[in-house]
């Protein structure tokens, strides 16, 4: 209850924010109710319901033949907050479905681009809003899901959630977990409040040795943590040669000797930066080209205006899609910037550029994700500030594999360098390629942990032999 209290003092006192931005951005409007009041799972109980009445037969011939009816399996419930954290789980969710065909795996996200992403990803029936952390809402979801596992894709603490998931006998997992050093103290000064959360997991699969201490030095028992590695490595693409980069080369109208540099996972700053130093550069190299990725969708009208404000035309990938059926073949010229206000093709657009910057980097953000751009062997490039991603930063930096960028200064001597030195620009990429390959094999791992939390589904031999 002193939980509940918390939570809604808090959102009486973010009340005046919150309604601003649901009126000026459009923030927080869809899934309130899954939200408030944890309805969303009743699409999990159709699913199950569907399955049920599928497997009926198979359950008579196993019965009539010596085996036990077998109750409908319980669905394995998946949080993944937004968008990074769904792109994430996508080789995970596949395989899970494949090992347990007849068990539901039902996915939940916190952000409306995580839940659209997802819808996409995985189906719209799989798919729902997660219940913010009062108590009534996270016990409705409970009941209608009856989940066999809930997982918590890198760190989504909860006290509620947690508290109340471990209350009915279900094990909570977190995969991929990071916890920096930060975070790992400001829950330690919370010691009497958050010990307990972190002492209810029953398993964590960390990305490293140093995550795993900091989950110790919280509470986490020492016996349930596994360093299973960085999933996002195993994420990250590895070849261009694929339909997804193919379409937006020819979308764009990439030609053989234009050099792309592609900004992003950009936050306020960052593109009038990228907007300076492009202008500044492709007077001398007119092969340069460059294409803008905002980290937030409420800010794309924005990053247009910018554009305009700098000279050069802005073509929106989002405007583009609507005409794309009675487009012709483009020539792509160096006055023209690519916006992509679109949703969940960051991920194929950094296999459009040879050099690529990662943002979030050069604010407060903490940084974003390096190893796409990585995977595809691009020469990479980031800010002072990468907090979030420091021990992928360092492994990346300790392989002279990418490089670390002050402000724009060094940002543009950066992207003069590879433009003056393709060779050394493209040896960069390759050995950011390899630092990816070298470290694939934490979905694996994480598979196997998650298969340790799950019942064994007696087979249809076993239960002839008996």
């Amino acid at each position: 209850m002193f939980a509940n209290f918390i939570y809604l003092t808090g959102l009486v006192i973010a009340s005046p924010w919150i309604v601003y931005r649901m009126i000026r951005h459009g923030r927080y409007r869809r899934g309130r109710c899954e939200k408030f009041f944890g309805l969303s799972p009743r699409r999990a109980l159709r699913m199950r319901q569907r399955l049920k009445s599928q497997s009926t037969v198979k359950q008579l011939f196993v019965e009539r033949h010596g085996g036990e009816l077998q109750r409908t399996p319980k669905p394995i419930w998946i949080h993944a907050v937004s968008v990074g954290e769904v792109n994430l789980i996508g080789k995970l969710v596949e395989t899970l479905r494949r090992q347990n065909p007849h068990s539901p795996i039902v996915v939940s996200t916190s952000t409306d681009t995580g839940y659209d992403l997802a819808c996409q990803k995985f189906g719209s029936d799989a798919v729902f809003f997660c219940p913010l952390d009062f108590s009534w809402a996270v016990d409705r979801t409970l009941r209608n899901l009856d989940p066999v596992l809930l997982v918590l894709v890198e760190l989504e603490l909860w006290p509620n959630l947690i508290k109340r998931t471990r209350r009915r006998g279900v094990d909570v997992a977190v995969i991929n977990g990071r916890l920096s050093r930060r975070s790992a103290e400001g829950y330690q000064r919370l010691s009497g409040i958050t010990r307990p959360i972190f002492a209810g997991l029953t398993r964590v699969g960390c990305q490293d040795k140093v995550t795993a201490e900091r989950f110790v030095d919280c509470g986490t028992g020492p016996s349930r943590l596994l360093v299973t590695g960085s999933m996002k490595f195993d994420n990250a693409p590895d070849s261009r040669d694929n339909v997804d980069v193919q379409s937006r080369l020819d979308w764009a109208g990439v030609a053989a000797w234009h050099r792309v540099w592609v900004v992003g996972s950009t936050q306020d700053g960052e593109e009038a930066m990228a907007l300076s130093i492009y202008r500044r550069l492709v007077q001398s190299f007119p092969e340069l080209r460059l294409v803008l990725v905002p980290r937030h969708q409420e800010r794309f009208d924005e990053v247009a205006g910018l554009i305009d404000e700098f000279n050069f035309r802005c073509r929106r990938r989002s405007h583009q899609l609507e005409q794309e059926s009675t487009d012709v073949a483009r020539v792509w010229t160096s006055d023209e910037v690519i916006l992509v206000d679109t949703i969940g093709e960051l991920r194929h657009w950094w296999g459009v550029g040879q050099l690529a910057t990662v943002g979030g980097s050069f604010g407060d953000r903490g940084g974003q994700n390096m190893l796409e751009p990585a995977g595809y062997g691009n020469a990479v490039s980031f800010g002072p500030n990468t907090r979030n991603f420091a021990e992928i930063a360092g492994r990346l930096l300790d392989a002279t594999a990418a490089v670390r960028c002050s402000d724009e200064a060094d940002l543009e001597s950066f992207v003069r360098r590879c433009l003056n030195d393709e060779p050394a620009a493209d040896q960069l990429g390759r050995a950011a390629k390899m630092v990816v390959e070298s470290h694939r094999g934490a979905t694996s791992n994480t598979l196997e942990m998650l298969a340790s939390l799950l019942p064994v589904r007696p087979n249809r031999q076993s239960n002839r032999a008996a």
